[in-house]
């Protein structure tokens, strides 16, 4: 992993993107293969979680939250 920042946009209604350098690991510490762009699962019914699979979009999720 480099010291470059990584950046985690939400996502209106839908993932979370990750882009940049990061290693994404399991509750054990096994690695999950990723790439330098990929998208997590914020509505928790993606069939492949803990990535997107746009399920958020057929099951109508909502939210849209705002840093403050």
């Amino acid at each position: 992993m480099t010291d470059e920042k990584v950046t985690m946009k939400v996502n209106d209604n839908g993932s979370i993107r990750v882009t940049g350098d990061v290693d994404l690991v399991d509750a054990v510490g096994g690695r999950f293969q990723v790439g330098s762009t990929f998208s997590l699962c914020r509505c928790g019914q993606s069939g492949i979680k803990p990535f997107c699979d746009g399920t958020h979009k057929k099951i109508g999720f909502e939210s849209a939250p705002r840093a403050t």
